[in-house]
Protein backbone atom coordinates (compact mmCIF):
# COMPACT_ATOMS: atom_id res chain seq x y z
CA UNK A 1 0.00 0.00 0.00
CA UNK A 2 1.28 3.18 -0.80
CA UNK A 3 0.30 6.78 -0.31
CA UNK A 4 -3.13 8.04 0.49
CA UNK A 5 -5.13 8.52 -3.03
CA UNK A 6 -7.59 11.14 -1.08
CA UNK A 7 -5.99 13.21 1.96
CA UNK A 8 -9.20 13.52 3.43
CA UNK A 9 -11.37 10.60 4.93
CA UNK A 10 -14.22 9.17 3.05
CA UNK A 11 -17.94 7.55 4.62
CA UNK A 12 -18.00 4.08 3.49
CA UNK A 13 -20.58 5.08 0.68
CA UNK A 14 -18.23 7.93 -0.62
CA UNK A 15 -15.26 5.78 -0.83
CA UNK A 16 -17.48 3.05 -2.78
CA UNK A 17 -18.83 5.35 -4.87
CA UNK A 18 -15.28 6.73 -5.50
CA UNK A 19 -13.65 3.45 -5.69
CA UNK A 20 -16.10 2.72 -8.81
CA UNK A 21 -15.50 5.56 -10.58
CA UNK A 22 -11.14 5.07 -10.32
CA UNK A 23 -9.29 3.02 -12.95
CA UNK A 24 -7.06 1.55 -9.86
CA UNK A 25 -7.71 -0.34 -7.05
CA UNK A 26 -8.08 1.20 -3.08
CA UNK A 27 -8.04 -0.58 -0.26
CA UNK A 28 -9.91 1.84 2.16
CA UNK A 29 -8.45 2.21 5.64
CA UNK A 30 -9.75 3.93 8.71
CA UNK A 31 -11.61 6.16 6.19
CA UNK A 32 -8.48 7.07 3.66
CA UNK A 33 -8.23 5.17 0.20
CA UNK A 34 -4.36 3.41 -0.46
CA UNK A 35 -3.68 2.70 -4.29
CA UNK A 36 -2.99 -1.35 -4.31
CA UNK A 37 0.46 -2.29 -5.84
CA UNK A 38 0.48 -4.16 -8.89
CA UNK A 39 0.89 -7.99 -8.64
CA UNK A 40 3.96 -10.26 -9.81
CA UNK A 41 3.43 -13.07 -12.00
CA UNK A 42 3.95 -15.16 -8.40
CA UNK A 43 1.76 -13.53 -7.08
CA UNK A 44 -1.53 -14.35 -9.20
CA UNK A 45 -0.23 -17.56 -10.04
CA UNK A 46 -0.47 -18.48 -6.19
CA UNK A 47 -3.91 -16.78 -6.46
CA UNK A 48 -4.89 -18.78 -8.64
CA UNK A 49 -3.20 -22.28 -7.79
CA UNK A 50 -4.64 -21.51 -4.32
CA UNK A 51 -8.92 -20.58 -5.83
CA UNK A 52 -8.37 -23.74 -7.54
CA UNK A 53 -7.40 -26.26 -4.92
CA UNK A 54 -10.11 -24.48 -2.95
CA UNK A 55 -13.08 -24.37 -5.31
CA UNK A 56 -14.23 -27.82 -4.72
CA UNK A 57 -13.98 -28.34 -1.20
CA UNK A 58 -15.53 -24.89 -0.67
CA UNK A 59 -18.45 -25.46 -3.40
CA UNK A 60 -19.04 -29.00 -1.63
CA UNK A 61 -19.70 -26.72 1.71
CA UNK A 62 -22.01 -24.75 0.05
CA UNK A 63 -19.73 -22.04 0.66
CA UNK A 64 -18.25 -19.20 -2.44
CA UNK A 65 -14.34 -18.43 -2.89
CA UNK A 66 -13.72 -15.10 -3.91
CA UNK A 67 -10.29 -13.78 -5.24
CA UNK A 68 -8.81 -10.42 -5.12
CA UNK A 69 -11.38 -8.16 -6.44
CA UNK A 70 -14.44 -8.30 -4.04
CA UNK A 71 -14.06 -5.91 -1.18
CA UNK A 72 -14.07 -7.19 2.80
CA UNK A 73 -15.75 -4.95 4.76
CA UNK A 74 -13.88 -5.85 8.50
CA UNK A 75 -15.43 -1.87 9.89
CA UNK A 76 -17.40 0.75 8.88
CA UNK A 77 -14.20 2.72 7.85
CA UNK A 78 -11.73 -0.17 6.43
CA UNK A 79 -12.38 -2.33 3.43
CA UNK A 80 -9.30 -4.71 1.96
CA UNK A 81 -8.92 -6.79 -1.45
CA UNK A 82 -7.74 -9.73 -0.10
CA UNK A 83 -6.15 -12.30 -2.22
CA UNK A 84 -8.88 -14.66 -1.33
CA UNK A 85 -11.71 -15.38 1.08
CA UNK A 86 -14.06 -18.43 1.41
CA UNK A 87 -17.69 -17.25 2.74
CA UNK A 88 -19.32 -19.84 4.18
CA UNK A 89 -23.33 -19.19 5.01
CA UNK A 90 -23.46 -15.69 6.18
CA UNK A 91 -23.23 -13.71 2.29
CA UNK A 92 -23.40 -9.88 2.50
CA UNK A 93 -26.25 -8.64 0.43
CA UNK A 94 -24.11 -5.98 -0.64
CA UNK A 95 -23.01 -6.38 -4.27
CA UNK A 96 -19.32 -4.83 -3.73
CA UNK A 97 -18.66 -6.97 -0.29
CA UNK A 98 -18.30 -9.32 1.95
CA UNK A 99 -18.46 -9.01 5.62
CA UNK A 100 -17.71 -12.34 7.16
CA UNK A 101 -15.30 -14.80 5.55
CA UNK A 102 -14.39 -18.12 7.49
CA UNK A 103 -11.23 -18.29 5.53
CA UNK A 104 -9.01 -15.41 4.40
CA UNK A 105 -5.84 -15.54 2.56
CA UNK A 106 -3.02 -13.30 1.41
CA UNK A 107 -0.23 -13.56 -0.90
CA UNK A 108 2.76 -12.21 0.76
CA UNK A 109 5.47 -10.47 -1.74
CA UNK A 110 8.63 -8.95 0.35
CA UNK A 111 7.29 -5.48 -0.05
CA UNK A 112 3.82 -6.29 1.76
CA UNK A 113 5.03 -8.55 4.66
CA UNK A 114 4.64 -5.54 7.43
CA UNK A 115 1.04 -4.76 6.45
CA UNK A 116 -0.25 -8.23 5.67
CA UNK A 117 0.95 -9.80 9.22
CA UNK A 118 0.40 -6.99 11.13
CA UNK A 119 -3.21 -4.55 10.35
CA UNK A 120 -4.23 -7.10 8.11
CA UNK A 121 -3.79 -9.99 10.59
CA UNK A 122 -5.30 -8.20 13.54
CA UNK A 123 -8.66 -6.86 11.21
CA UNK A 124 -9.03 -10.05 9.82
CA UNK A 125 -8.43 -12.00 12.96
CA UNK A 126 -10.75 -9.61 15.26
CA UNK A 127 -13.70 -10.96 12.64
CA UNK A 128 -16.43 -13.34 14.33
CA UNK A 129 -16.64 -15.39 11.66
CA UNK A 130 -13.18 -15.90 10.56
CA UNK A 131 -11.68 -19.67 11.51
CA UNK A 132 -8.01 -18.99 9.80
CA UNK A 133 -6.00 -16.70 8.26
CA UNK A 134 -3.34 -17.81 5.59
CA UNK A 135 -0.11 -16.10 4.58
CA UNK A 136 1.27 -17.75 1.28
CA UNK A 137 4.95 -16.76 1.13
CA UNK A 138 5.88 -15.24 -2.82
CA UNK A 139 9.55 -15.51 -2.14
CA UNK A 140 9.87 -19.50 -0.92
CA UNK A 141 7.54 -22.35 -0.62
CA UNK A 142 5.95 -21.61 2.87
CA UNK A 143 2.25 -21.46 3.88
CA UNK A 144 1.74 -20.22 7.86
CA UNK A 145 -1.73 -20.23 9.25
CA UNK A 146 -3.09 -18.57 12.02
CA UNK A 147 -5.64 -20.04 13.13
CA UNK A 148 -8.34 -19.39 15.91
CA UNK A 149 -9.88 -21.66 18.67
CA UNK A 150 -11.52 -21.36 21.73
CA UNK A 151 -7.74 -20.76 23.30
CA UNK A 152 -6.81 -18.11 21.19
CA UNK A 153 -4.98 -18.03 17.87
CA UNK A 154 -2.83 -21.21 17.25
CA UNK A 155 0.06 -20.28 14.34
CA UNK A 156 1.48 -23.15 12.09
CA UNK A 157 4.65 -23.10 9.48
CA UNK A 158 4.65 -25.33 6.32
CA UNK A 159 7.03 -25.66 4.58
CA UNK A 160 6.04 -29.20 2.71
CA UNK A 161 3.51 -31.30 3.00
CA UNK A 162 -0.19 -30.47 3.41
CA UNK A 163 -2.05 -28.05 5.95
CA UNK A 164 -5.52 -28.57 6.90
CA UNK A 165 -7.70 -25.77 6.38
CA UNK A 166 -10.72 -25.06 8.74
CA UNK A 167 -14.07 -24.00 7.41
CA UNK A 168 -13.64 -25.91 3.82
CA UNK A 169 -11.96 -28.90 6.08
CA UNK A 170 -9.73 -29.38 3.10
CA UNK A 171 -6.18 -29.94 2.97
CA UNK A 172 -3.55 -27.40 1.03
CA UNK A 173 -0.90 -29.49 -0.26
CA UNK A 174 1.86 -27.16 -0.66
CA UNK A 175 3.66 -29.01 -3.91
CA UNK A 176 0.79 -28.17 -5.96
CA UNK A 177 -0.08 -24.84 -4.43
CA UNK A 178 3.72 -23.65 -5.78
CA UNK A 179 3.74 -25.57 -9.21
CA UNK A 180 4.40 -23.67 -12.03
CA UNK A 181 5.20 -20.89 -9.83
CA UNK A 182 8.76 -18.65 -10.44
CA UNK A 183 9.62 -17.24 -6.98
CA UNK A 184 10.19 -13.81 -6.18
CA UNK A 185 13.51 -12.87 -4.64
CA UNK A 186 13.10 -11.38 -1.10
Amino acid sequence: MGEAAQPRPLSLEAYLEWEAQSPKRHELVEGVPYAMAGASKAHDLLVQNLAFLLRAPARAKGCRLYTETVKLKVSQSTLYYPDLMVVCGSFSPHPLYEEAPCLVAEVVPPGTERLDRGEKRLAYLGLPSLKAYLLVSASEPRVEVYRKSGKGVAHEIYTEGQALLPCVDAPLDLHALYEDVELERA
